[in-house]
C-alpha cells in the first residue's frame, strides 16, 4: 500500500472525495464572490454589483424563513446550496480537470492552446441540455461570443482542421471524462507513493 512521507498508509481512494466535495462548491462561490467586490483592489462597478449581490444573497434566505419552519429552512438553502454546488462543479470539471496545462510562456498558437487544453463531452442533445454547452468547450474557447446552438456546427469544423493538421482533439462521454479526473487526481496526489504535498501549505505550517 502507497504510504505518505511520515509513513502513514495512504490510499488511491482519497481521490473519490472529489465528488462529495463538489457539495461545498455552491458555499465556496457565495463566499468568493463577497470577497471579490469587498476586496481592496478596483473592482469594476462595485457599488452596482453590492446591492445586488445582497438582493441575491437576502431573497432565498428571506422568503425559506418566512414560510418553513426555522429547521426545515435551514434544511432547504442547505440541500440547495448543495446541489447547485454539485451540479456547477459536476459541469466545469470534465473541461479541463486531468487535461495538459501548458507553460504560461510556451510558444503555442492560439488554436493549438485552446483545443489541447480542453476536453469535449459527448452526448448529444441530452448533454447540450445537460451541460448548457459546456459539453463544446474547446469550441466555446475558440468562439467566445459564438451562440451556444451553432458550437454543434462549429465542432464538425474544428475536428475536421484537427485531424488535418494533426492537433489531438479530445472528447469523450461524461463518466469517462469523471474517471480521468479520478485517475488525475491519484497521478498527483499519490506520486510516487506518497502523499502530495501543498508547497503553500508547507509554508504556512512553518508561522
Amino acid at each position: 500500500m502507497p504510504t505518505g512521507r511520515d509513513g502513514s498508509p495512504s490510499s488511491p481512494a482519497n481521490s473519490w472525495f472529489f465528488f462529495p466535495l463538489l457539495f461545498l462548491v455552491g458555499l465556496g462561490l457565495q463566499i468568493d464572490s463577497v470577497k471579490f467586490v469587498f476586496r481592496r483592489a478596483k473592482v469594476t462597478h462595485r457599488w452596482v454589483e453590492i446591492p445586488i449581490l445582497a438582493v441575491r444573497l437576502s431573497v432565498l434566505p428571506v422568503l425559506a424563513f418566512s414560510f418553513l419552519p426555522i429547521g426545515m429552512a435551514f434544511a432547504f438553502i442547505g440541500v440547495q446550496l448543495a446541489v447547485f454546488g454539485f451540479y456547477m462543479g459536476a459541469s466545469f470539471a470534465p473541461n479541463h480537470k486531468g487535461m495538459p496545462v501548458l507553460p504560461a510562456d510556451s510558444r503555442v498558437d492560439f488554436f493549438s492552446r485552446q483545443v489541447l487544453t480542453s476536453r469535449n463531452i459527448s452526448g448529444g442533445r441530452f448533454m447540450d441540455i445537460l451541460l448548457g454547452g459546456l459539453n463544446r468547450q474547446a469550441e466555446h474557447h475558440l468562439f467566445p461570443d459564438m451562440a451556444r446552438p451553432q458550437l454543434d456546427k462549429a465542432a464538425v469544423i474544428v475536428r475536421e482542421y484537427c485531424k488535418k493538421h494533426q492537433v489531438p482533439y479530445t472528447e469523450t462521454t461524461l463518466l469517462e471524462s469523471y474517471g480521468i479526473i479520478v485517475r488525475y487526481l491519484n497521478d498527483v496526489g499519490l506520486a510516487a507513493g506518497r502523499h502530495f504535498e501543498c508547497p503553500m501549505a508547507t509554508v504556512t505550517r512553518r508561522y
